[in-house]
């Protein structure tokens, strides 16, 4: 993996070094959720991904994001190439109250150890970019309650996961919370939920199109043709016309979608627009 690059992807470059600690983590987590978009715009695009970290660490070095498998797929990658002690776990993401608690897979998770402080004296850390609105900064894996900017979250024991961990979005951020398994897994399993997630009728990805970026002071969401800033008050945009939209894109998210043709780009924004009248006839039913 091309380290340095990472590195100066993230603004880093010659600013981190290779000894872990609990400071260069939250730098590292912070500088990669402010310039690494969340973002499902491949699925739009027709152009499948894969699960392989290293393919989702050759997109992010292009200019480009992903959601959580791509996100804390490659951060995991580059943890361990700088002498991180890292593992990847199952998780899953709560949209609502009506939707059940629990890890199905549909997200994934890491976890630091070996960085003991007074926040954390077992040394463990939960290290998540793939929640889109949520973390900016790496939380110790400790019971409590947590401020990142204008949100407050939450950790406990998971009360479905046994051994695991639950994490509370504010009732600012985009889903209700997430639970995680304890023990490590490999990439493999995720596979069948990110088959699902990225080729469904009925996943959230592919009904609706999404951008997300968080850093201090809030988050910027882009779903569908709605532009929302998200921090201490909330503002939204309706986006009318294609130039405003791939504007949003660049000067919002950083991406600039370099490689897509304007034939590309006329067939996805014919289709969020459709994807918008389909929503707004469905909520006047």
């Amino acid at each position: 993996m091309d380290v340095d690059g990472y590195l100066r992807r993230l603004g880093l470059g010659g600013k981190v070094g290779r000894s872990p600690s609990v400071d260069e983590l939250g730098v590292l987590h912070r500088a990669h959720a402010e310039r690494v978009p969340y973002e499902s715009l491949e699925i739009w695009l027709g152009r499948p991904t894969t699960l392989e970290p290293g393919d989702s660490v050759a997109r992010i070095l292009k200019g480009r994001g992903g959601y959580c498998y791509h996100l804390n797929g490659a951060f995991s990658m580059l943890l361990r190439a700088l002498g991180y002690q890292v593992s990847r776990h199952v998780g899953g993401v709560q949209g609502n109250a009506e939707r059940p608690a629990g890890a199905d897979a549909n997200h994934l998770v890491l976890t630091v150890s070996g960085l003991p402080s007074a926040e954390a004296p077992d040394g463990r850390w939960l290290v998540d970019l793939g929640m889109g609105d949520g973390l900016h900064g790496p939380l110790p894996l400790v019971e409590g309650r947590y401020r990142q900017g204008p949100f407050t979250y939450g950790l406990s024991p998971s009360k479905v996961e046994a051994g695991g961990w639950r994490f509370e979005h504010d009732p600012r951020g985009g889903f209700l919370g997430m639970d995680f398994r304890p023990e490590a897994v490999e990439m493999v399993a995720f596979a069948e939920k990110h088959h699902f997630l990225s080729t469904s009728p009925e996943s959230g990805f592919v009904r609706t199109a999404t951008a997300q970026r968080r850093d201090a002071e809030g988050a910027d969401v882009l779903r569908g043709l709605t532009l929302s800033r998200v921090g201490e008050t909330v503002s939204r945009t309706e986006i009318e016309t294609r130039g405003d939209y791939f504007a949003a894109l660049a000067d919002v998210f950083g991406i600039t979608l370099g490689d897509v043709s304007a034939a590309e780009r006329a067939v996805m924004w014919r289709r969020l627009v459709e994807a918008r009248a389909h929503l707004t006839d469905h909520h006047a039913l």
